[in-house]
């Protein structure tokens, strides 16, 4: 199952809906004590914070059009729990300086299928955060690689799969969008091509109504050929304003389409770029793989202690089960968060890390552990204090 997350400006409704205080009818309310909820602060307490901090530290006002206060929906799995996205949003604080202050986990959402008629949950959280910059007391700014790592915590703390990575799928799918629009406006257009040619072609003479006299000789009734006429031509501005004006709402929308084109492919581009660097430069190369598999090793020591805390035989295992059990660990790792086992295979040529990996699995929280990759205990929710 794959999941996401995407922030935008939090809405004024924001509490009401996520906290449930009001009925809404696209919810079932018997789903609604499934749900669960956590904050450390309202919405406006925060921001009138995030406004006085703003004016100590940096001397001014913040910016009227600034987004401090920003909301977050994440696809989640039926068995996320608020740990799960406790340990995300400590990550997110400690990667990329966001700060989650509300929490809502809401299972009661989704749509009943109309040819099955089951129920299809719509299974997410609401995450609100704080979007200051601590340092300069301004929002926090974050370029195109940044999201793509937001992304990739996401997945590795609630232990799903990512999305597509990157802009290629989003390209694709807006490729596609342009090329229906492109289609229907060609139909739309083909169309009015073949009204034009029905009003000047000779099927427009079976409007004319015409009698024959006493004699023999044919007249036409010019009273209702006209009306004829005028009935037709009523019809056809009717329906050659209403596919103009189709036509335009077309137009604008591949206008627009082709515009978040470019900056996907901007941003494709920018990534390419990236990869370019990474190859030519061995610096960054360097700098970057070392990023990747300290992550890799966090996310192992994670793992491990989990695994400790769960199977506390461990300690009584001699080497060879303790060789197995690690190596499945890793494996179980591997598949679940796309990680190549050959980074594993590269962590273990480290004799002291090897060493000290072992003696984490053997020892469990007995080992000396940074204090930031001990789990939360599950029915106790620690509160952060926020400092100003």
């Amino acid at each position: 199952m794959k999941t996401s997350i995407n922030f935008k400006a939090v809405k004024p409704d924001s509490e009401i809906h996520n906290f449930r205080r009001k009925t809404f009818d696209y919810i079932r309310k018997e789903l609604t004590v499934k749900n669960e909820y956590w904050q450390e602060d309202k919405i406006g307490d925060r921001l009138n914070k995030i406004q006085a901090y703003c004016k100590e530290t940096s001397g001014r006002k913040l910016q009227s059009n600034a987004m401090p206060v920003r909301e977050a929906v994440v696809v989640i799995k039926e068995n996320t729990t608020m740990k799960d996205l406790f340990d995300l949003s400590l990550k997110l604080e400690k990667e990329l300086g966001i700060r989650v202050f509300q929490i809502a986990i809401h299972k009661d959402e989704g749509h009943w299928d109309k040819e099955s008629k089951e129920w299809k949950p719509n299974l997410h959280a609401h995450l609100v955060a704080d979007w200051q910059d601590l340092k300069t007391g301004k929002t926090l700014k974050h370029q195109s690689f940044h999201y793509s790592k937001m992304q990739d915590i996401t997945a590795e703390c609630l232990g799903m799969e990512r999305g597509i990575a990157g802009s290629v799928g989003r390209l694709e799918a807006v490729e596609f969008k342009i090329h229906k629009k492109e289609e229907e406006l060609k139909a739309l257009e083909m169309k009015i091509n073949e009204m034009q040619t029905k009003l000047e072609g000779n099927s427009f003479k079976d409007l004319i109504v015409k009698e024959t006299d006493f004699f023999g000789f044919e007249h036409i009734k010019t009273g209702k050929t006209i009306e004829n006429y005028g009935q037709a031509f009523k019809l056809y501005n009717a329906e050659l304003l209403k596919k103009n004006d189709l036509i335009e709402s077309h137009r604008k929308q591949i206008s627009d389409v082709k515009l978040q084109t470019e900056f996907q492919k901007k941003e494709i581009s920018d990534l390419r770029s990236k990869n370019t660097l990474l190859i030519t430069n061995p610096n960054v190369f360097a700098g970057e793989k070392k990023k990747y598999m300290d992550s890799v090793i966090q996310a192992l020591k994670k793992q491990i202690l989990s695994e400790r805390l769960i199977n506390l035989h461990y300690s009584s295992m001699d080497e060879k089960n303790l060789t197995l059990e690690m190596s499945r660990i890793c494996k179980d790792l591997s598949e679940k968060n796309n990680i190549p086992f050959s980074a594993f295979e590269e962590i273990f040529t480290t004799s002291e890390l090897l060493l000290d990996l072992f003696s984490m699995l053997s020892l469990g929280p007995a080992y000396n552990l940074e204090p930031e990759d001990i789990p939360l205990p599950k029915k106790k929710k620690k509160r952060r204090n926020i400092r100003y």
